[in-house]
């Protein structure tokens, strides 16, 4: 058996570390080809990534010009703790604003350290400036590094 075969994570394992971490690291591509790599905030929506932005930041401009990204959630400190899905994929936009507000919802749901009223509020003034997506995957690659010392 291949060490790939070893640490591949089950979906219900992927689900699980989606639904764990609140941090996902977003690379979009430049007008010139290069990488454009961000930490973003996001959710869960019907087992896609969904995260939402600036409507006039880098992200949403090279997405509006090409839909393709890839997407890394991971988690550990050392080697035989390290895990991650990266997700290779292309976003569906939301922009009217209940959609971006239900996502920013799902956002800041997630955020447990901040009192529910000031989030909402937040969420409110921002999604009129923002613009949403979900995450339609194409490929989705996994590794679980727990798995090397059973």
């Amino acid at each position: 058996m291949k060490q790939r075969d070893t640490v591949t994570m089950t979906g219900d394992e992927v689900g699980a570390l989606l639904a764990y971490q609140r941090k996902v690291q977003i690379a979009t591509i430049n007008p010139d080809g290069t990488p454009h790599l961000v930490t973003m905030f996001f959710a869960a929506a019907g087992g896609r990534i969904a995260f939402w932005t600036y409507r006039a930041s880098q992200k949403a401009r090279n997405l509006a010009r090409d839909p393709r990204l890839t997407c890394l959630v991971e988690d550990g400190e050392d080697y035989f703790e390290l895990r991650g899905v990266q997700v290779n994929g292309t976003v569906t936009v939301i922009a009217d604003l209940p959609g971006v507000t239900g996502v920013g919802r799902l956002i800041a749901a997630r955020m447990p350290d901040i009192p529910a009223g000031a989030l909402d509020a937040y969420v409110d003034h921002a999604a009129r400036k923002r613009t949403a997506y979900l995450v339609e995957p194409v490929r989705v690659t996994s590794w679980d590094h727990r798995k090397l010392l059973t």
